[in-house]
């Protein structure tokens, strides 16, 4: 990898078009290799396979920085503000994204690949420390993730049969996700200059 190429890894974790084969856990490592670095940084640090909220975040975002919730009109006209706080990456809302940044001590931005990361890995280890939910069972990490803590708890979802399908579907491109990085990950490991740049920057 030249110095350019080597350049373009620290732009990575920034606002970034989605990858183009988000289907593929290996093909999305190979095409953004900042995304990489972040999951692997992450993943170390809060013990959560990055497989897991690599699929929240796909269903939540797909991929998409600075994706909002739907608009709301006046009069059906005139756009004002939007139906809900999510936003970015992780569509997560004010409230809880300040939650993140307070008990982490970071200043992030939602449409941060590295800072998404970080915040859905701080919220899937805290639903295993509070609601006893395995880190690996992306399904029902989704379900507390979408419902908050307090609604999963109340079991929220239970009347939601359309969350409770998309939350099996995010179960099996986390077990899919699983299997590509298994495959793969030898292949994904640095060399010595990427080792390098990284170590600098």
């Amino acid at each position: 990898m030249g110095l350019a190429g080597l350049c373009l890894l620290q732009l990575a974790g920034c606002a970034s078009p989605p990858p183009q084969h988000p289907g593929n856990l290996c093909d999305i490592f190979r095409e953004k290799r900042g995304w990489y670095f972040s999951a692997m940084k992450e993943e170390a640090h809060w013990h959560v396979p990055s497989a897991v909220p690599m699929a929240m975040m796909y269903q939540e975002s797909g991929y998409h920085s600075s994706l909002h919730t739907k608009r709301t009109y006046i009069l059906w006209i005139i756009p004002w503000g939007y139906q809900t706080t999510a936003y970015g990456y992780p569509q997560a809302k004010d409230e809880v994204w300040d939650e993140f940044n307070q008990a982490t001590g970071r200043d992030g931005s939602r449409e941060n690949f590295g800072d998404s990361l970080d915040f859905m890995d701080w919220y899937i280890a805290g639903n295993q420390k509070n609601l006893g939910i395995p880190v690996t069972n992306a399904a029902q990490q989704y379900l507390a993730y979408h419902e908050g803590r307090g609604g999963y708890s109340r079991r929220s979802y239970s009347s939601k049969g359309w969350l409770v399908q998309v939350a099996g579907k995010v179960g099996a491109r986390a077990r899919t996700y699983q299997r590509q990085y298994d495959s793969c990950k030898e292949s994904l490991k640095p060399g010595f200059w990427e080792r390098f740049w990284n170590a600098i920057f």
